[in-house]
């Protein structure tokens, strides 16, 4: 991966100034490649990543693993389409292994998401069965800490 997608990534409020000495790049060439990588769809957009068990105590996230009959000439896609077009889904992934796609969904309570994977997910044309996992804890979301108050700081020795 290019290095200045490497460093937005890590931090997507750094200056064209600061990204430039980081890179060796000039300014106007760090704002150009952004402008880029924005219009190439390598930068899809920019978030801030937020601890929700602060921000809101009452949120609920749940990965749920869905296995699906994939339709002919169309394969995992149509449907995968139609469950990302749901305004409570946050990402929809294709996966390998025993389960097709993995859908990341909010809500605000254990009982919204339940009843939509009952009522709406469940019950789509090709779904053959679902498994949700409501998320306890987050300890690293984007590989961000997300509960430094207990970090030990000392490295692992081996004798």
């Amino acid at each position: 991966m290019d290095s200045l997608l490497t460093l937005l990534k890590t931090n997507a409020r750094l200056t064209a100034d600061e990204l430039a000495t980081m890179t060796g790049l000039t300014a106007a060439e760090v704002a150009a490649k952004i402008v880029a990588y924005e219009k190439e769809g390598v930068i899809r957009g920019y978030k801030a990543i937020i601890n929700e068990e602060l921000a809101d105590k009452n949120a609920v996230t749940a990965f749920i693993e869905v296995k699906v009959a994939p339709k002919a000439e169309q394969g995992f896609d149509d449907l995968a389409k139609t469950i990302m077009s749901f305004d409570e889904v946050d990402s929809v992934t294709l996966m390998s292994g025993s389960f097709d796609l993995a859908v990341t969904l909010s809500g605000t309570d254990y009982k919204e998401i339940a009843l939509f994977v009952a009522r709406r997910l469940s019950t789509l044309e090709g779904v053959i069965s679902t498994s949700t996992h409501f998320v306890l804890k987050r300890y690293k979301e984007n590989g961000v800490l997300m509960d430094n108050d207990n970090v030990d700081e000392r490295s692992l020795m081996s004798p």
